[in-house]
């Protein structure tokens, strides 16, 4: 299916392009996040008249994210879990609860904008973790797990 981008969308395209997606992934995601809309010949002229307004929009999103990166940049979260005496976690510490830690501190940040490149941390000790608050705003945080009372 043939769509045209109303935003940036990671691997995919910018604002305006024109791509070739599967229709599931049109259907289910890009259109009812209103991320993309069919490429019909109605529907591009009508994104050339609106192109300034989306562009605009689209430019106080990239601030206000780089804004909140630069706040959230170089925080650390404390983040305690129950751990044996060999410093091995039971259970992990996982992107939601990075998330919660961080709303703590109050950060709104979604648990899918948290990203853990090794995985669940398993151990105690401190890990850095990213957290993209918009496509192209990746700040790193430290994520320091200490053992539960």
């Amino acid at each position: 299916m043939q769509v045209i981008l109303l935003e940036k969308v990671a691997n995919l395209g910018n604002l305006g392009d024109v791509v070739k997606v599967k229709d599931g992934f049109a259907r289910n995601f890009l259109i009812p996040t209103k991320q993309a809309r069919r490429a019909t010949e109605s529907a591009i002229k009508e994104f050339e008249t609106r192109r300034a307004e989306l562009e605009k929009s689209a430019a106080e999103k990239l601030a206000a994210a780089q804004a909140e990166g630069d706040k959230l940049a170089g925080k650390t979260v404390t983040i305690a879990q129950k751990a044996g005496v060999d410093g091995r976690l039971f259970g992990s510490v996982t992107n939601a609860d990075v998330a919660e830690g961080l709303k703590r501190l109050g950060f709104e940040v979604a648990k899918s904008q948290v990203r853990m490149p090794n995985g669940p941390l398993k151990a105690l000790g401190e890990f850095p973790v990213s957290v993209a608050t918009h496509t192209d705003v990746v700040v790193e945080v430290t994520v320091h797990v200490v053992p539960a009372a």
